[in-house]
C-alpha cells in the first residue's frame, strides 16, 4: 500500500468514527447506547423502563444527547412493536422480551413515542440529527428508518 492510500485510510476512518462512535448504522438498534438500553428492557418485567426513555427524549431541556435520542429510538420501536407492528430486524433480546410479557401499547404511550421522535428529528436542538446530517446518504437513510418507525406507529 503506498503512503498516500495510507494515510487516506487512517484519516477515512479517524473521521468515521467521530461522525457518530458507537454506531454502525442508522437502525434504532445499530448503536451501542440502544443495546445496552435493551439489556435494561430484558430485566423489566413492565413498561416503565420504555415509557422513562421515551420522557427523557421529551424532557430534555435545550438539548437532546445522541445517546438519550438513541435510546428513546429503541423505546419507540418496542411500542410499535406491542401494536404489533414490529420492525424485521428486532434483536432477539427485544423479542424474547415480548414473548415472556403480554404487555400492550396505550394511547399514552404511542403518543408520547411520536413526540420523542418528533424531538430527536429536530436538528436545531438534536445531537443525533446534528450527527446524521453529517453525511447526507446517510441522513436519508435514517430519515427513512424515521418514517417508517411513525408510519408503524400510527
Amino acid at each position: 500500500m503506498k503512503i498516500t492510500q495510507f494515510v487516506a485510510t487512517i484519516i477515512l476512518c479517524c473521521f468515521s468514527s467521530m461522525a457518530l462512535a458507537g454506531a454502525w448504522d442508522v437502525g434504532p438498534f445499530d448503536n451501542d447506547d440502544a443495546l445496552d438500553w435493551v439489556w435494561e428492557l430484558s430485566e423489566s418485567d413492565d413498561l416503565s423502563v420504555v415509557r422513562k426513555a421515551l420522557q427523557r427524549a421529551i424532557d430534555a431541556s435545550g438539548y437532546l444527547e445522541a445517546p438519550t435520542g438513541s435510546v428513546a429510538l429503541a423505546a419507540a420501536e418496542v411500542v410499535a412493536a406491542l401494536k404489533g407492528k414490529p420492525r424485521a430486524q428486532l434483536p432477539a433480546e427485544v423479542f424474547g422480551w415480548f414473548e415472556s410479557h403480554e404487555l400492550a401499547a396505550d394511547d399514552s404511550l404511542v403518543r408520547i413515542a411520536r413526540q420523542a421522535i418528533a424531538q430527536i428529528k429536530n436538528a436545531e436542538s438534536s445531537e443525533l440529527a446534528q450527527l446524521w446530517s453529517d453525511s447526507e446518504a446517510l441522513l436519508d437513510q435514517w430519515h427513512t428508518e424515521l418514517a417508517d418507525l411513525i408510519q408503524r406507529l400510527q
